[in-house]
């Protein structure tokens, strides 16, 4: 038996934002989080803009015996997750917790517990490294230490898969509690890649912009990278009707696919079979969609190939879809990426809302869906897609709906 899928809470930390509402207030209305590092030394670095989490205090959220275990992406992560457990307002008693999976998206784990310790062992020349270096870099982190706070005793792990990981988790936990294997799962996604090594890393594939992220539009020149987390509690809907929750929206359909193709070079036919994928196995026709959530990274790249799978999955339709790229506002956040933009489609249908694609600049004719730019748009959304692809050719999409 396949049990229908309902979101039931969210929770957001990110550039715009240290909690979900203020995360949508600003969304909605083009606040941009792209300023330059503050977190990190830039006199080495030649593209300086970032999208950070400003002004985070970890003993806000944590003592300092709880916040020392913990990498700056697992503080995150955890932040993300008890505020969605609140906004569900689930118990985790009477043995759901032993029921209740944590399937976390991450990229890169602990890379400013990594960055410290290699400087202090390459360039200090330390003898040993803090006990806690491995616990706290490891890219499982995340979902280790949201179990260990939240309580949650079933299937706990995180999935690595670049640019894709969050989108990757969320649709696992969505398979999982679909199938029956668990009725509660709390997914998402959790990333803090903003270290002196890993922009150096970045700035050596040629993709970053100088200035700011403009999605589709022309002149664009590249992503800019950011960091956050965000986490949705997901239910059976048999589940969420027993406790009488709150339902927000349904997840519906989940599409995977590889290029197999180049690392780096985007495929549109890779692209196609996972947006195929999540309309078949969500029920959806192609006009069922109003909305799709874009990648929309702001590379050349990856928005043309974005445009044409597009264009080739929704065919005539494609000319009344609207897309809009939330990287214009928080940048890249690499594995949390799917998650927020996830939050931020199921926003957009609760609230009737479309974000802008903000810092346009005016049409790339190879980049003809129309984009909402620069302003949001009021519209009726039904059904939406969000995207993400990864870097080595991993795509995953998801397919949620309003929840009647």
């Amino acid at each position: 038996m396949a049990h229908r899928v309902v979101v039931t809470g969210w929770g957001v930390l990110s550039s715009i934002g240290h909690d979900a509402n203020t995360y949508w207030q600003n969304l909605a209305q083009g606040v941009c989080g792209i300023a330059p590092a503050k977190t990190i030394p830039t006199d080495q670095l030649a593209q300086k803009v970032v999208a950070e989490v400003k002004d985070y205090d970890p003993l806000k959220y944590f003592d300092e015996r709880g916040a020392t275990p913990m990498d700056r992406v697992a503080q995150f992560g955890v932040v993300a997750a008890r505020e969605a457990i609140a906004h569900s307002g689930l118990k985790l008693d009477g043995g759901l917790s032993e029921q209740t999976a944590c399937i976390i998206g991450c990229g890169v784990g602990g890379q400013s517990t990594q960055d410290e310790n290699y400087k202090r062992l390459y360039g200090d020349k330390a003898k040993r490294l803090h006990p806690l270096t491995i616990p706290k870099l490891m890219v499982n982190a995340p979902a280790s230490q949201i179990s260990m706070t939240c309580g949650l005793r079933g299937p706990a792990f995180v999935v690595a898969s670049a640019c894709a990981s969050a989108t990757h988790a969320i649709g696992l936990a969505f398979h999982m509690v679909r199938a029956g294997s668990v009725p509660v799962a709390v997914t998402g996604g959790a990333e803090a890649c903003i270290a002196f090594g890993t922009m150096k890393g970045w700035e050596a594939l040629r993709v970053l912009a100088p200035d700011t992220c403009r999605p589709f539009s022309r002149d664009r020149k590249g992503l800019v990278i950011g960091e956050g987390a965000a986490a949705i509690v997901i239910e059976s809907l048999d589940h969420a009707r027993k406790r009488s929750a709150n339902i927000l929206g349904e997840i519906v359909g989940f599409g995977m696919s590889a290029d197999a193709g180049d690392l780096l070079s985007p495929d549109a036919g890779g692209m196609l079979r996972a947006i195929n994928g999540a309309l078949n196995d969500g029920g959806l026709a192609a006009s069922d969609v109003q909305y799709v959530n874009a990648h929309g990274t702001g590379t050349a790249a990856n928005d043309e190939t974005e445009t044409e799978a597009l264009k080739s999955a929704f065919g005539a339709h494609a000319g009344k879809l609207v897309m809009s790229s939330n990287k214009s506002m928080i940048g890249h956040a690499l594995g949390a990426a799917g998650a927020l933009e996830l939050v931020a489609t199921l926003m957009t249908i609760k609230d009737g809302v479309v974000p802008p694609t903000i810092n346009y600049l005016g049409p790339d004719p190879a980049c003809d869906i129309d984009c909402v730019p620069n302003e949001a748009r009021r519209m009726k959304v039904d059904a939406a897609l969000s995207n993400s692809f990864a870097f080595g050719g991993l795509n995953a999409v998801l397919a949620v709906k309003r929840f009647v």
